[in-house]
C-alpha cells in the first residue's frame, strides 16, 4: 500500500505532462502551494512547490524578515505527520526506495560512522538552507544555496528533463551542473547499497520533520504488554531502530515495515482515523486475556 501511495502522490504532484514534453515549467496558481515533500519548483512537471525551496525564496528576499508562513507550514505538517511525509509522500524518497530494490551489491541499512553522519542533515539545514540563503550572494541577489549546490532531487526532476528538452540549455550547462550531477550519481549508487542515504544523512526537510516525531498526530504505537521480544520489528526496520525508538526517533520515517513484521500485531499506526492495522490485528486482540503461553516460544 505504501508504494501505491508514493506512486500516486508523485504522479499527482508532478502531473504537468506538457512540461515534460516541451521543457516548460508550470507557472500557474498551484505553484504558490507547497507540497509536504521535496518537489523541485524547476521540475517541468511539478504542479506545486517544494517547502525547502519556498523557505529559501523567502530568506533570499532583500533585507531580512522572519518567514512566518513557512514556519507555520512546517509546524502544521510536522505536528500532523512528522516524518510520515518522508516515508509516504516524498518523490525523491520513492526514487531511493526503488533503487534499493535493485538486486545488486550487498545491502546495508547504514553507512559506517552513522551516528556522526546523521548530523549532516542538520548541518545542511543550518548552513545551506539557513545561513547560506541569507549570506551568499550571486550577482545582485542572494543564493538559494541548498537548491543551487546540493539538492539531487532538483537535478533529477528539474535539470535533467529541462536539458533533455531544450537544446539552448544544454549548451549552457557548465561546472555547477556537472558538480550536482556528480552528487546525484553518488546518491544513486549509494541508494542501491544503503537504504535512503540522502534521507538519513543530508535531507534538511527530514531534519525539520524529525523534530516533530515525538508528538505528531500520526504515530506507530507499541503495545509493550503484548510484545514477545522476538526482534522481528527491529530486523525489519530499514534504518535499524530498536522497538523503543520506533516512531519516536527523529530517524523513523513511519514506513510501517515494523508493523508488517510483528507476529503479535502489537505495533500499529494511530492518529489515522482510529489506527491503521495490518491483517489479523482484531483477531489477535481477542486473545489478550489468554495465559502468557507465547513467552515460551
Amino acid at each position: 500500500m505504501r508504494l501505491a501511495v508514493q506512486l500516486l502522490f508523485t504522479v499527482l504532484t508532478n502531473g504537468y505532462a506538457y512540461g515534460f514534453i516541451n521543457g516548460k515549467i508550470y507557472r500557474g496558481g498551484l505553484k504558490y502551494v507547497c507540497v509536504p515533500g521535496l518537489n523541485c519548483y524547476s521540475c517541468p512537471g511539478a504542479l506545486a512547490s517544494c517547502p525547502i525551496g519556498a523557505l529559501q525564496a523567502l530568506l533570499n528576499q532583500k533585507g531580512f524578515s522572519v518567514p512566518f508562513g513557512m514556519i507555520g507550514f512546517f509546524f502544521v505538517v510536522g505536528s500532523l505527520l512528522g516524518r510520515f511525509v518522508c516515508g509516504w509522500l516524498c518523490p525523491f524518497g520513492l526514487v531511493q526506495d526503488l533503487l534499493h530494490k535493485i538486486p545488486l551489491l550487498k545491502k546495508r541499512k547504514r553507512l559506517p560512522f552513522h551516528n556522526i553522519l546523521k548530523c549532516g542533515k542538520y548541518l545542511v539545514l543550518v548552513f545551506l538552507v539557513g545561513a547560506g540563503s541569507l549570506l551568499l550572494f550571486g550577482g545582485y541577489a542572494k543564493v538559494p544555496a541548498f537548491c543551487k549546490y546540493l539538492c539531487p532531487s532538483g537535478t533529477l526532476f528539474g535539470a535533467l528533463p529541462l536539458l533533455g528538452a531544450n537544446d539552448s540549455l544544454r549548451g549552457q550547462a557548465g561546472g555547477l551542473f556537472f558538480w550536482k550531477l556528480g552528487i546525484l550519481l553518488l546518491i544513486v549508487f549509494l541508494s542501491v547499497k544503503v537504504y535512503r542515504p540522502f534521507c538519513q544523512y543530508l535531507c534538511p526537510l527530514g531534519a525539520i520533520y524529525g523534530w516533530f516525531n515525538r508528538f505528531s498526530l500520526v504515530q506507530i504505537r507499541w503495545e509493550k504488554e503484548r510484545c514477545i521480544s522476538c526482534g522481528g520489528c527491529e530486523k525489519a526496520c530499514p534504518v535499524s531502530l530498536s522497538v523503543s525508538e520506533i516512531s519516536r526517533s527523529p530517524e523513523c520515517i513511519r514506513c510501517g515495515k515494523c508493523i508488517e513484521a510483528c507476529p503479535e500485531k502489537c505495533l500499529r499506526f494511530s492518529g489515522m482515523g482510529g489506527g491503521y492495522k495490518t491483517g489479523g490485528v482484531n483477531e489477535s486482540r481477542g486473545r489478550r486475556n489468554e495465559p502468557p503461553m507465547r513467552a515460551s516460544r
